[in-house]
């Protein structure tokens, strides 16, 4: 549905995007995310004509964006981060206006629009002022307009923001019922949002595609050279830490602090293959130290996030 190659934009001296690719299915829900400066919106103003690249190719269901801009435009909804609303129209007058540039048949307008406004919970402000509604239901408005002449791709930059958690988690249902029948890219700085609604997500960092992958598979994109376990012990003696240290395999010991009067969890980093189990319980129990838990350590979509743009955050540092 999707097709982005070799994407290139600079502002003078400074790179924006560089030879960013990537394809997205039909129906697919696709999160881009990536610090601020990293290019998101660089390349998803590329991908609803609002930039041109200096170099590279974007297509829509086969239609060249930049040969065919009105025929690819119209197959796209675009939600900004901050909505272009008209404040001293209504909702209904804001909605008719946008039907209306869209060439919305007349004769199912209403119904369009209708179906739309109770799609996104937005009936009940329909005969409302724009400018006197909350900003969560100003963001509403904005979902509703990008709904409008039912476009089979969505783009939408922090659709969410504003929202109270209420009001997040049905925007979220929304979005996933929407890509049953739609292609959905959307930007999002609340990693466990992208997490539960996208099947896919990408990262950029720096112009550059740095991750490519389902939430659950993304830290495969920063493998590191080490494991991680985290283990629990009854702390009856001092020097745990330094009994763990000295076990072939372990390259670091980390106290996470007790968990209980008599307990304490540590974070053993260990070469990548090794198999410390046995030599952990025949150190441990020699001390008189018994495990009371032992489990591996996973990434949070957070970690992995900071791991994938780390170069991004030292070089606005610098």
């Amino acid at each position: 549905m999707i097709e982005v190659s070799g994407l290139t934009k600079s502002y003078g001296k400074n790179r924006g995007i560089n030879d960013v690719s990537f394809s997205i299915n039909e129906g697919q829900i696709v999160g881009f995310l990536g610090p601020n400066g990293a290019g998101k919106t660089t390349t998803m103003n590329i991908l609803t004509g609002y930039l041109i690249a200096d170099k590279g190719d974007v297509k829509v269901a086969g239609i060249d964006i930049l040969k065919e801009p009105l025929k690819a435009r119209r197959l796209i909804g675009y939600l900004p981060e901050q909505p272009p609303l008209y404040l001293t129209m209504t909702v209904k007058a804001y909605l008719n206006f946008i039907a209306e540039m869209k060439k919305v048949k007349k004769a199912t307008r209403d119904s369009h629009i209708g179906e739309i406004c109770e799609m996104v919970g937005i009936t009940g402000v329909f005969s409302r002022v724009i400018g006197h509604l909350s900003k969560g239901y100003k963001q509403r408005v904005g979902l509703a307009g990008s709904l409008i002449g039912d476009p089979e791709v969505l783009v939408l930059d922090e659709p969410t923001i504003g929202l109270d958690p209420r009001q997040i988690v049905e925007i979220r249902n929304v979005i996933k019922k929407m890509g049953k029948e739609r292609t959905i890219i959307l930007s999002s700085h609340i990693l466990p949002e992208v997490s539960a609604i996208c099947d896919r997500i990408l990262v950029i960092s720096d112009g550059v595609i740095v991750a490519d992958g389902k939430p659950d598979d993304l830290a495969v994109a920063k493998a590191e050279d080490y494991t991680t376990l985290i283990v629990r012990v009854a702390d009856t003696q001092s020097g745990i830490r330094t009994l763990l240290n000295g076990i072939d395999g372990v390259r670091k010991v980390s106290p996470l602090g007790k968990i209980e009067a008599e307990s304490s969890d540590f974070i053993l980093e260990c070469d990548k293959g090794s198999d410390i189990r046995k030599a952990l319980f025949r150190t441990l129990a020699k001390a008189d130290c018994p495990i009371l838990m032992l489990r591996p350590q996973k990434d949070s979509l957070e970690d992995i996030f900071l791991k994938l743009t780390e170069k991004t955050a030292e070089e606005e540092v610098s």
